[in-house]
């Protein structure tokens, strides 16, 4: 198994607390209403918590870690037909912290764990990149149009 490791930050125009209640404490919630491709998130194992094992129609992940007061939320892709053929999993670092004007910034680590000799090319992770990002964005939107978020 290889392991491909990539560092970004995104940044968003709202603070990290409303940027992390709704992409962390009620993403499952949240995702389904404004992401078409997610059509609900069903708790496998857990509460939410590290331990916990998410299933969306789109992705399996597992929380990793989780810490509200610091913004930290570490999370694994562990199946679905997100998760490309040639990869074991991948896993995400990610931390907000406070931006310019009141607004956040996500710092987020990824690792992309490859399965036997795979590679993992640099357009595969400039891609996984734009993903997430367009997903901060949504989100970034939703709370701006909804300010009692």
């Amino acid at each position: 198994m290889g392991v491909v490791t990539h560092e970004y930050d995104t940044p968003a125009d709202v603070p990290p607390t409303r940027l992390f209640k709704a992409m962390t404490l009620d993403f499952h919630n949240l995702f389904p209403k404004i992401v078409d491709s997610i059509h609900g998130v069903v708790f496998i194992e857990g509460s939410g918590g590290p331990g916990t094992i998410k299933k969306m129609t789109i992705i399996e992940g597992q929380v990793d870690a989780i810490d509200e007061a610091a913004y930290v939320y570490n999370f694994s892709i562990i199946g679905g037909t997100a998760l490309a053929d040639t990869l074991e999993k991948v896993s995400f670092e990610s931390k907000l912290v406070e931006g310019s004007n009141g607004g956040s910034i996500r710092k987020v680590h990824v690792q992309f764990f490859t399965k036997g000799n795979a590679t993992f090319s640099e357009e595969e992770v400039k891609a996984n990149q734009a993903k997430v990002e367009g997903l901060v964005k949504l989100v970034e939107g939703y709370l701006l149009a909804n300010p009692d978020y």
